[in-house]
């Protein structure tokens, strides 16, 4: 399998860390992660910001590893924040997780079906 980044030379370039588009060629399985929020498994919300983007991506890293993939595997995401005042701390939990990884990428600002929710990312991945 292969993963290409695009990047178009006569469109604008990415905002952030991610591609404007992600080829796949040779894949045998795609997985689609539902929302994963800030929420441990003893179904405890921490109040920080950071912590529930650290557990949002943990929580989408543990779905990947249960379908035996990693975050190698992952070609998109789209994260949603209730306030785009959290911004600054989901790019930078972002950067912990997915280092020089670049999926294509939608961020959202929208309510989530709880107010202690600060952010919920989902997922594609393939293998």
């Amino acid at each position: 399998m292969e993963i290409r980044a695009v990047n178009a030379p006569d469109a604008p370039a990415a905002a952030a860390a991610y591609s404007q588009a992600v080829e796949v060629s040779g894949a045998t399985r795609t997985l689609y992660v539902s929302g994963q929020i800030g929420v441990d498994a003893a179904g405890a919300t921490p109040a920080d910001a950071i912590e529930q983007n650290r557990l949002a991506w943990s929580n989408l890293t543990a779905q990947l590893r249960a379908a035996g993939m990693t975050l190698d595997n992952l070609v998109r995401y789209t994260t949603i924040l209730p306030d785009l005042a959290d911004l600054a701390a989901a790019r930078s939990v972002r950067a912990e997780f997915l280092g020089d990884r670049r999926p294509g990428s939608t961020l959202i600002v929208a309510g989530l079906a709880s107010p202690a929710w600060k952010v919920e990312i989902e997922g594609i991945a393939v293998a």
